[in-house]
């Protein structure tokens, strides 16, 4: 139904108790949609009523639709997912949500199970699943290395692997490493704090500290990797975008047999020396179309953020955009007074 107001559309959902689930604590869930797309949403008892721009009406409407189907099924709804639905419909109307989220990668634990939450990032996983090397590219906070390690863990935990090696160059950004105390592993851990993250947030920390013990998984700087094979491994290569082009080329030649290789990156954020190339940016150009090769593009929209980071990140952005607004007038003042 169109009004001047713009669309209205009425949904009705059958069991009031998993509405009110669906609404989220005091309409939270609601709320955000409503920050998202502009979509007013009013409710009354198991009813939400959402009036706006046609389009956006029904995004919302099918988020909600389909996140409700999740509820029924026993899955639980957090902000996350209902933001994550609202890009995944906003960029492909069409998508099956549930079959993006049940796309279970890794349960760590029965409260916490790791999916897909964007378009992207299951055509990630599938990549993994069918190509024995991927090249994920992006920017930070789009699950590149997280999806990677959960990807990794399963393997191991599904015995398709016998072992993990995760891998970043120690590219120095401010400190110089000789000046950094301890060893050269000391010296060099900081830099893989990241892969141990994850590592934690999957498997409980005796778990973890056992299998590094072991060597079942290794987490190493990458010029550890020259001169090694790696059989029967599931190998991740995260921060690529800081190695050289020979760099990456010995490391992508360590692939052993039985082996799998995720490569991750992010070309707008090189931390190398002015003047040296990116190995993750020559590999993207010379290994396109090789067979058993993927490369799989992350993009802004695919960046996970807890909704008050998003608007934080907004704030900022409005602030500096005024600042500019305002810095503009000057400069044309100063540029006329210089001209006289």
């Amino acid at each position: 139904m169109s009004t001047q107001g713009g669309t209205t559309r009425k949904l009705e959902f059958q069991d009031s108790a998993l509405a009110n689930k669906l609404f989220g604590p005091q309409g939270a869930n609601l709320a955000l949609l409503h920050e998202k797309s502009g979509v007013v949403i009013e409710t009354r008892g198991a009813s939400a009523v959402l009036t706006g721009k046609a389009d956006l009406v029904e995004v919302c409407a099918g988020a909600l639709t389909q996140l409700y189907g999740l509820l029924r099924e026993g899955r639980q709804v957090h902000p996350q997912d209902v933001d994550c639905a609202w890009r995944i419909l906003l960029r492909e109307p069409g998508s099956d949500i549930r079959r993006i989220f049940q796309d279970t990668v890794y349960v760590a634990s029965p409260k916490k199970t790791i999916a897909p939450k964007t378009i992207s990032q299951r055509d990630y996983l599938e990549a993994v699943r069918v190509n024995d090397l991927v090249f994920g590219i992006g920017p930070a906070g789009t699950g590149k290395t997280y999806l990677a390690v959960a990807l990794a863990v399963s393997a191991l935990m599904r015995r398709e692997v016998k072992r993990i090696v995760l891998a970043r160059p120690a590219v120095e950004a401010g400190e110089k490493l000789g000046f950094l105390p301890g060893d050269l592993a000391e010296k060099v851990n900081p830099y893989l704090r990241p892969l141990y993250d994850a590592l934690h947030d999957m498997l409980d920390f005796a778990r973890v500290q056992d299998m590094l013990e072991t060597g079942v998984i290794e987490v190493a700087p990458l010029a550890f990797m020259r001169g090694r094979t790696l059989n029967d491994a599931f190998v991740i290569l995260d921060e690529a975008q800081n190695t050289t082009p020979e760099q990456m080329k010995m490391f992508l030649t360590r692939l052993g047999f039985g082996s799998r290789c995720v490569v991750t990156g992010d070309v707008t954020q090189i931390d190398l020396p002015t003047h040296t190339r990116s190995g993750l940016v020559e590999a993207h150009k010379i290994l396109q179309g090789v067979q058993g090769i993927r490369f799989v593009m992350f993009h802004e929209e695919d960046v996970i953020r807890h909704p008050l980071v998003g608007r934080i990140v907004q704030a900022y952005e409005r602030s500096n955009r005024e600042a500019d607004s305002a810095a503009k007038p000057g400069q044309k003042a100063a540029a006329h007074e210089g001209a006289k």
